[in-house]
Parts: C-alpha cells; sequence; structure tokens
C-alpha cells in the first residue's frame, strides 16, 4: 500500500506544483488545524435558535471525529507520516509531530460538512468544498498518505452522518 501511496503522493507534488497551491495550500490546511474553522462553524450555528441544533450536531460530530481519529486511531495504528519516510522532501509548513493515521483535518472536515449538509444542503455542498480542498492539501503538503485521507473521509463522514441521527432520537 505505501508503494502505491508514494506514487500518488509524488504524482501529485508533480502534475500540480506551481507557485499559487505552494501559497494556497497551506492557508487551506491551516483552516483545518485542530478543526478550527468547523468547530468556529458550529458555534456560530449554536447563536441562531433556528440553527441551534445543527451546531451541537457538527460540535459532537467533531468531538466524535476526536476521540475515534486522535485518541484511538493514530496511537494504536502509530503509522510514519510520508514527511518522516522522505525527510528530504521539502515541505511547505512545519513538520507535525503527530502519527499520519488517519487525516485529523480530513476528519473533522468531513464530519463537519456531512452535519453542516444534514442542516442545509447549499451549506453542506459548500462546507464538502472546503473539505475536499483540506484533504487534497495535506496530500499537496506531502504530511499524509492517501490512504489517510480516504479513510479520514470515511470516518468522518460516518461521524457527521450518525451523529444526528443518533442524537435526534
Amino acid at each position: 500500500m505505501t508503494a502505491v501511496d508514494f506514487f500518488i503522493l509524488d504524482s501529485i507534488k508533480s502534475f500540480f506544483s506551481c507557485y499559487f497551491l505552494n501559497s494556497f495550500m497551506p492557508f487551506v490546511s491551516f483552516l483545518g488545524n485542530s478543526g478550527g474553522i468547523w468547530i468556529v462553524s458550529g458555534i456560530i450555528l449554536l447563536i441562531f435558535p433556528k440553527y441551534r441544533k445543527n451546531g451541537w450536531f457538527v460540535l459532537l460530530s467533531l468531538l466524535a471525529g476526536f476521540i475515534i481519529c486522535n485518541l484511538t486511531l493514530k496511537p494504536l495504528v502509530a503509522r510514519p507520516r510520508p514527511c518522516w519516510i522522505r525527510p528530504d522532501a521539502a515541505l511547505l509548513i512545519s513538520v507535525p509531530h503527530d502519527f499520519s493515521f488517519p487525516s485529523g483535518h480530513t476528519v473533522s472536515s468531513f464530519a463537519a460538512a456531512e452535519s453542516l449538509r444534514y442542516a442545509n444542503r447549499k451549506l453542506g455542498i459548500w462546507a464538502y468544498i472546503l473539505a475536499i480542498l483540506i484533504a487534497f492539501s495535506r496530500l499537496y503538503l506531502y504530511v499524509h498518505f492517501p490512504s489517510d485521507v480516504f479513510i479520514g473521509a470515511l470516518i468522518g463522514f460516518m461521524c457527521g452522518h450518525f451523529v444526528p441521527k443518533l442524537t435526534n432520537k
């Protein structure tokens, strides 16, 4: 699997690398740091009585994703990051210190996007666009393997899909 992952990462680096993306992708990735943009989104929804329930869905989905990803799977799997394996790869951001699998940025982004889609279809579409950009930024920046991002998207989607259903009951 790692050979396929590296092939995809190296292809992204070769095909997409340009001045604009070298500036834009670190910013996009920064938006996903610690789920920041998604936490703010959930808090903003809490302010409005009409969307308060949806704000809780976003925040609880993020919490579920954090527990599954950061507290359980990352230390359990302990997968090294691609930039640790290939330290000669030029990075555009600081080297992350936690493990690679699954991508926490992707888990939180897809958990929030699916929760937001549950609240409002149009808002969900915009959230998914940002979630996909954040996930891609992790590949572009060479800090996650494609399989980390794929599984992160799946876990995030499941958290964002099932938390609203479970909390509604």
